[in-house]
């Protein structure tokens, strides 16, 4: 299995690094950046994937991954967000679960999520700029004038600019109950706003139907408690992925490739609200795991 990743050097800075057997190569002298990468991938996915262990190979001894597993510091090796220029965009009411939350939470009864979850039509809106996707074991953000925020764990699709999958991650959409359930223009200050959306730690580089059938979970601790564990599985997803690129492909086009959030199938109770100090950890089976403390902004 092989999966791409960014992490800071001392001395360096930022590197796009191949991790294959738990120890990362630099490729950053061949390949230059992750949106190179990608372009370069275009009509030839596999054998792109395929090039990536034989530079690896060839790269010398590499840094044991245990070592990127750092708060940030610049004297450290750490892990940053695995994208560079790519935008994060993300699906809505995608799972039964999601939409039942979503006309919970909404003052007017959500009739516009019932809808949405059966039209031809999915739910797509833009999420964050690649330079503002927080890195594993940096916090991510409650909105300081939310009164009801929560994680939302979710399957990431790695997608070059022609509209190709290649690989996928672990992806927390961080989101202001309260502020959309008020009104649904409200979306975007729900949805957009400073350290609002996790990545990583790493892309595993697989064919989209490799993916499909996996498991989601999530834990929050609190002072060293558990205050919410839950999981579902990426088979409750009520669109197939493919169409979910097909839109977001549909008169637009991502020149550095993009990333996709396809959706949650978790969601707390209506009386919990994260707050600050909060641990939250995302893993997907096969994927990874996603840690984040979380900070009001």
């Amino acid at each position: 299995m092989i999966k791409l990743l960014r992490f800071h050097h001392p001395g360096l800075g930022a590197r796009l690094g191949c991790c294959v057997e738990d120890r990362v190569y630099d490729l950053t002298p061949s390949l230059g950046s992750l949106s190179a990468w990608l372009q370069g991938s275009v009509g030839r996915v596999r054998a792109a994937i395929a090039a990536l262990e034989a530079l690896a190979e060839r790269s010398g001894d590499g840094i044991p991954l245990a070592e990127l597993d750092n708060a940030p510091d610049p004297a450290r090796l750490h892990w940053l967000a695995p994208v560079d220029f790519q935008d994060v965009w993300a699906a809505g009411v995608t799972y039964l679960r999601s939409q039942q939350a979503r006309r919970q939470e909404a003052v007017d009864g959500g009739d516009v999520y019932a809808r949405v979850y059966s039209a031809p039509r999915p739910e797509l809106f833009f999420k964050a700029a690649g330079a503002k996707v927080v890195a594993p074991r940096q916090p991510v953000g409650i909105r300081s004038d939310a009164a009801w925020s929560v994680p939302e764990p979710e399957l990431a699709l790695l997608i070059n600019p022609a509209m190709e999958v290649v690989g996928v991650t672990v992806g927390n959409d961080m989101s202001s109950r309260d502020i959309e359930g008020a009104n649904p223009l409200y979306l975007p200050q729900a949805k957009i706003y400073t350290a609002s959306c996790a990545l990583g730690p790493a892309f595993v580089l697989e064919p989209l139907d490799d993916w499909l059938q996996t498991s989601i979970r999530m834990r929050i601790q609190r002072a060293d408690q558990v205050v919410f564990e839950g999981q579902t599985h990426t088979s409750l997803i009520h669109r197939r992925l493919s169409n979910l690129i097909d839109y977001l492909g549909c008169s637009n086009s991502f020149p550095n490739g993009v990333v996709l959030l396809t959706g949650t199938g978790i969601v707390p109770p209506n009386e919990f609200s994260l707050q600050a100090g909060d641990v939250v950890t995302i893993a997907i089976e096969g994927v990874g795991e996603l840690v984040n403390p979380v900070i009001i902004v």
